[in-house]
């Protein structure tokens, strides 16, 4: 019992720690972002996601071989299996919020991003083929409305803006991410070698995107030359690739998922924190325009309806199948 204490406490700590270094990877890609945007100017929006995307994950590839060595011999199918699914669908949340983050805060793209901690329990709840609970359609209605505030929601006009909405899309793939980190089948699996497929499948798929959203094939090479861009990309591919994804995957199946959920409600307060002071750092050194962000009434009462609503459900989650 006390090393099962122990266990879960440094799972714990390694979550919060991984939660870190995705709050710092908000301003980080935002900074890249921007750099790129100065280096080719005829890039799309798509191109600079997923060019922001790509060389971490062909990087962290790299980095991960070498660490491997001979023991990716012994990757098992059911390893295999699972990271080419963490990686579509870990690809497919990145995609989305990456671009939407052109169009909005890292504030509020990182609140919004943690609806899927609340997509969880309605899952269970549905595999329970059960009605959800008074306190999952409560928590509901505060994220609803906390979304409306962050997302500055014309409710005459039935819109919301294009960073808020692809940023809400992203979550569910996060969500389905989390859950297969948990899933029965792969319990026997082992950490590096999965997130080494995962990194391989997000190599590939955002390698293609980017070549097919390119201006000219000559444009992929042009970030490469430039320091900032480089030195940002860096610490993306260490700290918020490699650290982080490790992380999860290590120490996210010793807790339970709606456990995990909880925990990474702190990532959209860290990268808020960060968000108050690095931008005018960064731009500062690599020569862009880009603004520290103020505490608004908007992100104080959204983020803390929608965070509130998560501890609150997490708190008390519904039983699992």
């Amino acid at each position: 019992m006390v090393a099962d204490h122990s266990l879960h406490r440094r799972a714990v700590g390694m979550l919060l720690l991984a939660n870190l270094f995705w709050g710092l990877s908000f301003p980080l890609v935002k900074s890249i972002a921007l750099v790129h945007a100065q280096l080719v100017p005829a890039s799309s929006t798509w191109f600079i996601a997923a060019y922001t995307i790509a060389p971490r994950f062909l990087l962290a590839t790299l980095v991960l071989t070498v660490v491997l060595g001979r023991k990716i011999r012994t990757i098992t199918r059911r390893e295999i299996e699972q990271g080419s699914w963490l990686g579509l669908m870990a690809g497919g949340g990145m995609l989305l919020q990456n671009d939407g983050l052109q169009f909005t805060s890292v504030s509020v793209s990182s609140f919004l991003t943690q609806l899927y901690a609340i997509m969880i329990p309605f899952y269970f709840a549905l595999q329970l083929r059960r009605w959800p609970s008074p306190l999952i359609l409560g928590c509901a209605a505060l994220v609803f409305v906390g979304v409306a505030v962050l997302g500055r929601f014309d409710f005459w006009a039935l819109q919301i803006g294009r960073g808020e909405l692809e940023t809400l899309l992203c979550s569910g793939f996060f969500m389905a991410q989390i859950l297969l980190l948990e899933g029965k089948r792969y319990t026997a699996n082992r950490a590096l070698p999965i997130t080494l497929v995962m990194f391989v499948v997000e190599a590939l798929v955002f390698a293609i995107v980017s070549g097919a959203t390119a201006p000219q094939l000559s444009d992929l090479l042009i970030p490469w030359t430039n320091g900032p861009w480089l030195l940002f990309t860096g610490l993306l591919t260490v700290f918020c690739t490699l650290g982080s994804f490790i992380l999860m995957n290590q120490w996210q199946p010793k807790i339970t998922a709606t456990e995990a959920g909880l925990i990474y409600c702190l990532e959209p307060i860290f990268a808020s924190i960060m968000a108050l002071f690095l931008p005018a750092i960064f731009a500062a050194w690599a020569g862009f325009t880009y603004a520290n962000e103020q505490l608004t009434w908007h992100l104080l009462l959204g983020g803390g309806l929608i965070t509130l609503a998560n501890v609150l459900l997490q708190l008390n989650p519904p039983a699992k199948t």
